[in-house]
């Protein structure tokens, strides 16, 4: 898989960078190379699972045309599930078969002691949970009435496929992306130097950050948490929040940098979620992009906060729960989404502050640990390590045998995190006014491939799983 920190994609994304510097200002040639360019960067992978990809693009594709065909005028309802039956389909036979079929297998021998059933176990395609939701909310928007369906084929199929984005997000609105392929494209130098800086920051994240951390405490405490000591299983906790936040922020800053440098802006996906004060503006702040389509497509669908208190309590539960089965196949993140349900519904009505003070200090650190104990649910591999872990933790015993280089990278992670984007990159911008445009193009360019030297090895990044 040509992940974005490997040696396959730095070489691959300069190759794409020059071609598409010779067909970016013609549309169709453009739009052609795109999709070329990025069904290579899904197929590098397992080149069969494109056809699933295909497959969405043209069901989609065509039942668009029929919301606006006289034809079909009064079968709307009809073509909506057409296109949830399908994408939702194909999602739960590869992500969910699995687990459903080990569960049946197990609650048979509990209950009548029969042999397992052997069954062929499907490899989960790269990407899926987001392509998937990206091609439904075109076809719900299109139920709605919200946008016209698009008639360009080769358009369609870049907006369902457009490989920065491809295989973990951002999730992208088809009434946000499609406009920017009938946009001229203008090749503008602060747009490209801000693309550059958007990757090495993700680079950064990603290797020097979260691989780091993975590396030195939070893989091997995770693994036997029985072994260790509760200020280990702390500071590891504390170390998977960095580790899951810098993957996917890198990984999103790396998307959006990219498509940058394409030409073509996507939505931010985080905004320092740490610093939340409460539940709900947590998810405003973490993967942004999955929780608006959760709220825009399932809790409105579902009634929202239309109905009275007890339905709207329902209805955040259910999505919460659902958003954690999205995540993965594991009673683990089910538990993870209920968890986050309960405690939207508990804090409901609870606001944040908005001054700077020690009340604000306080719901911060509460919201950032009870975010903690969420991660532990879903980072822990079975029920009863959970249990393990939990009583570690409450034994309140002490010592720490990992390097301080654990502590150090903790404490540039929270100061990233803590700092506004906006400020470092003025920093950043202030650098680059001082320097040639050559020199810092050199830097930025040398210090990504140190950056892919430094790699422990060609880890994927956490959210290539759901």
């Amino acid at each position: 898989m040509m992940v974005f920190n490997s040696l396959e994609f730095a070489l691959f994304l300069p190759v794409v960078l020059l071609l598409y510097a010779f067909v970016y200002q013609k549309e169709q040639a453009r739009d052609v190379f795109l999709l070329a360019a990025s069904y290579f960067f899904y197929m590098s992978w397992e080149w069969q699972y494109a056809g699933l990809i295909l497959l969405s693009t043209v069901v989609d594709y065509f039942l668009g045309l029929a919301f606006e065909h006289k034809r079909f005028a009064h079968r709307k309802k009809l073509l909506v599930t057409i296109s949830l039956l399908v994408n939702l389909g194909v999602l739960a036979l590869f992500k969910y078969f699995n687990f459903f079929a080990f569960n049946l297998n197990t609650l048979m021998a509990w209950y009548s002691g029969a042999t397992p059933i052997s069954f062929h176990e499907l490899l989960l395609p790269v990407g899926i949970s987001f392509y998937t939701f990206q091609t439904l909310s075109y076809t719900i928007d299109l139920y709605r009435g919200a946008i016209p369906a698009e008639r360009n084929f080769i358009k369609f199929a870049v907006f369902v496929s457009f490989f920065p984005q491809l295989v973990a997000g951002p999730i992208v609105r088809a009434k946000d992306f499609l406009p920017q392929l009938y946009k001229k494209i203008r090749f503008e130098r602060e747009n490209f130097e801000f693309g550059l800086q958007l990757v090495f920051i993700g680079l950064l994240k990603k290797i020097v950050i979260a691989d780091l951390l993975a590396y030195l405490i939070v893989d091997s405490v995770f693994e036997n948490p029985g072994q260790y000591s509760s200020v280990e299983l702390m500071v590891a906790l504390y170390a998977y929040a960095f580790q899951i936040y810098c993957d996917f922020s890198g990984y999103s800053d790396i998307a959006i940098g990219v498509a940058c440098m394409l030409g073509f802006t996507l939505p931010i996906n985080f905004n320092r979620p740490y610093l939340s004060q409460t539940p709900s503006e947590f998810w405003t702040r973490w993967h942004i992009s999955l929780s608006s389509w959760l709220r825009d497509y399932l809790y409105i669908s579902l009634g929202g906060n239309r109905l009275g208190k007890l339905f709207t309590i329902r209805n955040l539960f259910l999505t919460m729960v659902l958003g954690g089965l999205w995540h993965g196949a594991a009673w683990t993140f089910i538990l993870w989404g209920a968890y986050h349900g309960l405690i939207l519904s508990l804090t409901r009505g609870v606001q944040p502050e908005q001054r700077f003070n020690g009340k604000m200090v306080l719901k911060i650190l509460i919201m950032f640990h009870a975010t903690l104990l969420g991660w532990l649910i879903f980072r822990i591999d079975s029920l009863e390590n959970l249990g393990v872990y939990l009583g570690g933790i409450a034994d309140l015993s002490s010592g720490f045998d990992f390097s301080p280089i654990v502590l150090m990278i903790l404490a540039l992670a929270s100061l990233m995190h803590i700092v506004p984007q906006d400020f470092s990159r003025s920093v950043l911008n202030w650098v680059d006014l001082r320097l040639p445009v050559l020199i810092k193009s050199g830097i930025y360019a040398g210090a990504i491939f140190i950056f892919y030297g430094l790699s422990l090895e060609e880890t994927t990044f956490i959210y290539f799983q759901f």
